[in-house]
């Protein structure tokens, strides 16, 4: 095994048997600052193909009025900043035991009153390929059953991509649903701004809707690939080195978003 560079054994056990693992504090109180600015001035305009609100005083869908914003990274400078962070990457590489390639990023508001996100599996839409995807899903506020946190169903990890079910469109945003193995529940992911959850394309995993009534539920969330990977789905070309440097893998037929939303959502 290559030699850990930030990583506990005990830390890379608990990814590799339960198939995520939370990091506390990776980023300061000044960068979560510094991502939440950012994205409270993007979420005031629409950025064609990348955010498009319905800023319209008759919309009553929070989730309409603060969509999620996708690839951020593409026009944003910060947002590839933080994608590409150094403490991230890191983390990263010990998870692979290689260089990691950046592949998406991705910013959820999470308003009061929005619906979650169904139970789903990552690599479904990314198709990395061989290897995996694991993502980075970073806190930007503290994170609870109440406000919408993280749901996770410990050890799916090894569980095979599975064909997804219908969701229910009353609770969840998105279309699919992928059911959980019977002796596995799902557990609550609670979190403070700046910890990071890491987790395997495999894992089963969704979130909860937010019921509060004053509580947004921001976070920043970036996937990656193992660059021994060959093919991913052409929506994330090109990836990104921790330099900068921009590559492009075989395309690999179908995927796409991650988590296709509702054409109520629409």
């Amino acid at each position: 095994m290559k030699q850990l560079a930030v990583l506990t054994n005990e830390q890379m056990e608990q990814f590799e048997k339960e198939g995520y693992l939370i990091v506390k504090g990776v980023w300061n109180a000044e960068e979560v600052a510094e991502i939440q600015q950012t994205f409270d001035e993007i979420g005031e305009s629409t950025v064609p193909g990348f955010f498009e609100p319905d800023l319209s005083e008759a919309n009553q869908d929070p989730l309409r009025r603060y969509p999620r914003v996708m690839h951020p990274h593409r026009f944003n400078d910060v947002s590839k900043k933080y994608m590409l962070h150094p403490a991230v990457i890191q983390i990263l590489e010990d998870l692979y035991g290689e260089e990691a390639l950046a592949a998406q990023s991705m910013f959820y508001y999470k308003p009061p009153g929005s619906r979650g996100q169904a139970l789903h599996q990552d690599n479904f839409y990314l198709k990395v390929e061989p290897g995996n995807c694991i993502a980075a899903w970073a806190a930007i506020d503290r994170c609870d059953e109440e406000n919408g946190c993280m749901l996770l169903v410990p050890k799916t990890n090894t569980y095979e991509i599975v064909c997804p079910d219908e969701s229910d469109s009353k609770e969840s945003f998105t279309t699919h649903y992928v059911k959980p193995p019977k002796d596995e529940k799902p557990i609550a992911a609670v979190m403070e701004p700046g910890d990071i959850l890491f987790f395997n394309g495999n894992l089963i995993h969704g979130s909860y809707r937010n019921k509060t009534k004053d509580r947004f539920r921001r976070s920043f969330i970036s996937h990656y690939a193992n660059v021994s990977a060959t093919r991913i789905s052409h929506w994330y070309n090109p990836l990104y080195r921790a330099n900068g440097e921009a590559l492009t893998l075989e395309g690999n037929p179908d995927g796409g978003p991650c988590g296709i939303e509702t054409p109520a959502y629409h």
